[in-house]
């Protein structure tokens, strides 16, 4: 007898995150952040109704207090980027982390201006896949 047919493909959750970096003193996404974007969103579909976490940061450059707006502006922006891309507006929860130093993906000193600092990253929580 023919051999069984192969099983489908699972398709897995991709839970991120998925990082998307930001010029200098700046919230908008740019296009190489909006191709991220597109990418995790079509991601975000295989993840069921999955929360999705929007953490901002900055780098050091600027007042604590400012980073802390400035990343909250970040991470907005991404969420009004994915919900005008389907994703439902009551899954996305936002934390602004300014620059914290905890967070900093390339430590550097004070007033350090750093791309790899300046960031959103993007990831889907519990309840993902099902």
């Amino acid at each position: 007898p023919p051999p069984p047919p192969p099983p489908p493909p699972v398709v897995t959750c991709s839970p991120g995150p998925f990082i998307v970096f930001f010029e200098w003193n700046k919230s908008d996404i740019t296009p190489e952040a909006g191709s991220i974007l597109d990418n995790a969103v079509t991601q975000y579909q295989s993840c069921g109704t999955a929360q999705v976490m929007l953490a901002g940061f900055t780098d050091t450059s600027g007042t604590p207090k400012y980073n802390i707006g400035l990343s909250q502006r970040r991470a907005n922006a991404v969420k009004a980027y994915m919900t005008a891309h389907a994703i439902p507006d009551g899954v996305i929860t936002t934390q602004a982390y300014g620059e914290d130093p905890a967070h900093l993906r390339v430590q550097t000193a004070d007033g350090v201006r750093e791309v790899q600092n300046r960031r959103v990253e993007v990831t889907y929580g519990p309840g993902s896949g099902n």
